[in-house]
Parts: structure tokens; sequence; C-alpha cells
């Protein structure tokens, strides 16, 4: 029993060791109550505006795009303002 659970644990060791790391993998989209940043890959394949705007709505918010860095590995990043004065509305709240 012994040996069939330490071959085990040599095997497990061995799946772990010959698996890629994954440091580099970052989430598509990142934020929290004041801005975040959405990959620009994400960006050229679905709608980064909408994106943006569901983020901020989960804080009563609204978005603001503030930079754009076309490039592989780059972001889109905005931030998330109150809403103007003035606004008849609020934003709606988007719940996941």
């Amino acid at each position: 029993m012994r040996k069939l659970l330490a071959a085990g644990l040599v095997a497990m060791c061995g799946m772990v060791v010959g698996a890629p790391a994954r440091a580099d993998w970052v989430p598509a989209v990142r934020g929290n109550d004041t801005g975040g940043i959405i990959a620009y890959t994400v960006a050229q394949q679905s709608d980064a505006r909408q994106i943006a705007v569901d983020h901020c709505a989960r804080y009563g918010k609204v978005a603001k795009f503030l930079a754009i860095d076309p490039q592989p590995g780059g972001y889109v990043s905005f931030a998330c303002r109150w809403v103007p004065y003035g606004a008849n509305d609020r934003p709606l709240r988007v719940d996941y």
C-alpha cells in the first residue's frame, strides 16, 4: 500500500512539474469602484464600451474611457465616475 501511495505521489509531482506555470496570465477585465482595465485583445473581440459600462454600473457610477494602448499586451483603461449633476437617471445596476 505504501508503494502505491509513493508511486501516486511521484506521478502527481511529475504532472505538476511538467505543467506550465502560467505566471503571465491575467484576467481580461480587472477593476474596482474607481475604474479598471480591459485587455486590448478582448476589446478587439467584444464591445469594450459595454464591458466598462456594466462594470461601473455595479457601483452606481458611469464609465469614462481614459486611454488605449493598441498593441498586443496593451490595455484599454477607464474610470468609474459619479453620475454628473443634472442627470435625471441613475445608471442601471447590473448583478452577476
